[in-house]
């Protein structure tokens, strides 16, 4: 007797992917109309900028330095790509290879796959945008208009698999323990390369108009996937040898990237994970740090050890290091090399306190699943808001003192005293509003930072809550911090900067004011929301 097997149709999971990219956003806004609110304003925000963004690239258009622009702005949103999602990942588990490698899935149709998937979202949009701005800028006559049509898609396209193929290569380093402290490198390679940009660019305004970019276009359309909206300018001009050239090399360097995405993929699917090997036996801890109080010049109280808990996260946890690391190099970078430059103000001494005040937000979040055993203790508004003074009490320890560094050195630099005082106030002012703005956003808007990913900061759609906490915490501590900046403005305008002095008492008055009032209203809706911020944080 012999029996048949019938053949299985090979199924087509490319919507089956898409579907499960809407699930998911789907999904993370149910339950919380803040999310919901959350999410559609930063699309909207998304949209707007990519609709000015749009309409300066059209205003462009017959510009003798448009094609330099357009093919710059190709390769810096390449690079964006490239780079950014390591960084600031938001926790997209239909990208994240790790978490598909036990099903039955052949590499190449999961690149396809992913790849599609991929194409659904904010980024994704806004990107689509700023591509069909940059081909309409430099698209003129009828060869010109058909090479756009094969640009947008062949930039899009290009953008998102290199990003893809390059967290795929890098997905086990990110995810190991090294990985984790790399997170250090990287953002001290932000605050860097955030500060290379904006000197660049102020060299730029200074220097003279657009034609100073015409020497780095002329390299950069050679490079994919800028090459694509260079082909669209090679066309316009008439010189369809050139733009068949750029048309191969951007095809080509996207099959070599699909194709390296798919070795990737296949090694990661088949070989074991090294992080599931037992590590080798550990250090010898040092005698201070078994069990001793450590930070003697804290309260031997609760608030006392909460700060002490806050302040071992610092130095301990990757993520919250990397974040510090960050946040005190572009805390100094910014007011001090623009002093060196004879440019700056000590008012830029702001940026100190300002970078390293971010930190206050989302405090919940930052304990992940820990926070479990913190909200055991959190049962009135008094424990509530003994636990967020105490949070304050360590980020201020930190910030107050080299807030008072970064000024004087920039101070120094810049040979103006008389200054120093009424930018150690406003910083001071700054650094309380952000406390107070940060205690409301950890209790209104509270988010989960994933464990599982060095660079992944935000869970599954809750990036737009990310944001909103962010953005709207910056304009209400700019607008709690109003009076002493108009006052501030007013002496400087005025020349009677030996006045600026009374900004320094103000400013602490201010800022402990603020901060005071920010805790007070804080601490009771930690204690009304306590479930809901407990499931917030729980989801990465």
């Amino acid at each position: 007797m012999s029996t048949s097997v019938t053949p299985v149709a090979p199924v087509d999971i490319i919507p089956i992917f898409v579907r499960l990219k809407l699930s998911l956003l789907r999904n993370g806004l149910k339950g919380s109309s803040t999310r919901k609110a959350a999410y559609f304003g930063a699309l909207a925000f998304a949209l707007v900028i990519a609709f000015f963004a749009t309409l300066g690239l059209i205003v462009l258009r017959g510009n003798a330095h448009a094609g330099a622009v357009v093919v710059l702005l190709a390769a810096i949103t390449a690079l964006c790509w490239t780079f950014v999602p390591l960084f600031f990942s938001t926790g997209d588990e239909t990208l994240d290879p790790t978490r598909l490698v036990m099903l039955p899935l052949r590499p190449r149709p999961l690149v396809r796959a992913m790849l599609a998937a991929s194409l659904v979202g904010i980024g994704p949009l806004f990107t689509l945008c700023l591509a069909v701005g940059s081909v309409i800028a430099v698209a003129r006559g009828a060869a010109g208009v058909v090479a756009a049509v094969l640009a947008v898609p062949l930039l899009l396209v290009g953008c998102v698999a290199l990003a893809r193929a390059v967290a795929t290569a890098n997905v086990r380093l990110l995810t190991s323990r090294k990985g984790r402290d790399l997170a250090l490198l990287s953002g001290l390679l932000i605050a860097i390369g955030a500060q290379v940009a904006n000197f660049a660019a102020q060299r730029l305004f200074q220097t003279g108009g657009l034609d100073k970019l015409e020497p780095a276009g002329e390299v950069v359309r050679w490079l994919p996937p800028a090459t694509a909206v260079g082909m669209v300018d090679s066309a316009s001009e008439g010189s369809y040898g050139i733009a068949a050239a750029q048309l191969l090399i951007t095809v080509a360097a996207l099959g070599l990237l699909l194709r390296f995405w798919e070795r990737s993929l296949t090694k990661l699917m088949v070989t074991p994970d090294g992080s599931t090997i037992a590590a080798a036996k550990e250090k010898k801890k040092r005698a201070n740090g078994e069990g001793g109080r450590g930070w003697s010049i804290l309260p031997d109280d609760r608030t006392g050890a909460a700060a002490q808990r806050v302040l071992r996260y610092m130095v301990r946890d990757p993520k919250t290091k990397a974040a510090w690391v960050s946040a005190l190099a572009l805390g100094l970078i910014i007011p001090v090399v623009n002093a060196f430059q004879g440019a700056g103000s000590v008012y830029l001494a702001c940026f100190a306190s300002g970078m390293i005040g971010l930190q206050m937000y989302n405090q919940f979040g930052q304990d992940t699943s820990a926070f479990w055993m913190v909200a055991q203790t959190i049962s009135s508004t008094r424990d509530a808001y003994v636990e967020l003074r105490a949070r304050a009490l360590a980020l201020a320890l930190v910030t107050v003192p080299f807030t008072v560094v970064v000024a004087t050195v920039t101070a120094g630099l810049l040979g103006d005293w008389a200054g120093l005082p009424g930018a150690l106030g406003l910083a001071l002012a700054l650094l309380g509003s952000m406390l107070c703005t940060g205690a409301l956003a950890s209790a209104h808007l509270a988010y989960s930072i994933p464990t599982d990913g060095a660079f992944k900061s935000v869970a599954p759609g809750q990036g737009a809550l990310a944001w909103a906490a962010l953005l709207g915490g910056l304009l209400s501590s700019a607008l709690i911090s109003s009076p002493l900046i108009a006052l501030a403005v007013y002496f400087s305008a005025t020349d009677q900067k030996s006045l600026a002095w009374i900004l320094l008492p103000l400013g602490l008055a201010w800022g402990a004011l603020a901060a005071w009032a920010g805790l007070r209203l804080a601490a009771p809706a930690v204690v009304r929301k306590l479930p809901e911020i407990l499931v917030a944080v729980s989801k990465g």
